[in-house]
């Protein structure tokens, strides 16, 4: 018995599946984390065909992360999004709570929080379990892939992943190039979003990409002019969507997305890119007082 099939057997992952391989997607993948975004990773390959271990920190958080799989997996199926049963998906879908479960992984995409300190650790981890020919991701929307990859010892195979919340009804990954990763490496990760039935986006790692950096100018005016009582949240959304067919304004948006993220991102485009990114009074004070948007109930709108 080889190490994928004893891993496969050890997480009761299944080897046939009524769901078929999509072209180009690694045939098995490693998602670190859990959470909103890692659920979600874990959803758009397992809906393509692709065996999935998402790796948690300890086992409540795994059976969190399993819960928020198998919710998005059942949501798609009453969309009619994806075809035939919750199990022609979840029966190639595992949890651990073991780096070393990732060593059979094609792919291993890190969705840990927005952290440098916390990242770079984690992806240290994760290559040493993993095989010397898989691709290792980063799920940043801001960080330098390049300084992330100052810590492995396989940089040309190492990338960023700008996966965007939700991942399901997304259409666009952004995919960021660092100094050392390979040619094939951006190559493949453009295979695997066309597989995901996305759009790939490449653009060099530099502080906050393109979207991110876009997206925060952005939403961080609209904040100024709240503070400044130009107009209320709904009126600058409602500009942003019927003037310039935004799906939705930049401030509903930055309570899907979450205050205290996107304050993480601001500080640290400020820190790097200067003054114009300096975050707005409203917002540090919004998530000094827990209003973090929809996740907590309130940000600029209030969330049932």
């Amino acid at each position: 018995m080889n190490i994928e099939q004893a891993l496969n057997e050890a997480l009761g992952l299944k080897t046939g599946s009524n769901v078929p391989l999509a072209e180009g997607l690694p045939a098995t993948v490693g998602v670190l984390g859990g959470g909103r975004m890692g659920a979600g990773i874990a959803h758009g390959f397992l809906t393509r065909g692709a065996k999935v271990v998402v790796v948690e920190r300890d086992a409540e958080a795994a059976q969190g992360a399993r819960g928020r799989v198998e919710s998005s997996v059942e949501a798609s199926l009453e969309r009619g999004a994806v075809a035939g049963t919750a199990g022609d998906y979840l029966e190639r879908f595992a949890t651990s709570t073991d780096y070393a479960d990732f060593a059979f992984c094609d792919l291993v995409v890190e969705a840990v929080p927005e952290d440098a300190g916390l990242k770079a650790a984690a992806l240290a981890a994760v290559e040493a379990q993993i095989s010397p020919h898989a691709f290792l991701a980063t799920n940043t929307s801001s960080l330098s892939v390049s300084g992330l990859a100052a810590g492995l010892a396989r940089p040309e195979l190492f990338l960023g992943l700008h996966f965007f919340n939700p991942v399901p009804a997304s259409t666009l990954i952004e995919v960021v190039v660092a100094e050392r990763t390979g040619e094939d490496t951006v190559a493949a990760a453009r295979r695997w979003v066309e597989a995901l039935g996305k759009t790939a986006v490449v653009v060099r790692d530099a502080p906050g990409f393109a979207s991110s950096r876009l997206g925060v100018a952005i939403a961080l005016e609209a904040m100024r002019m709240v503070e400044e009582g130009v107009a209320s949240a709904e009126d600058i959304d409602n500009a942003m969507v019927l003037g310039y067919k935004h799906p939705t304004g930049p401030l509903k948006t930055t309570d899907i997305v979450g205050l205290d993220v996107r304050l993480g991102i601001a500080e640290y485009l400020y820190s790097t890119l200067g003054e114009r990114f300096a975050p707005p009074q409203i917002l540090r004070d919004k998530v000094a007082n827990g209003e973090l948007g929809r996740k907590t109930g309130r940000g600029f709108y209030d969330w049932p």
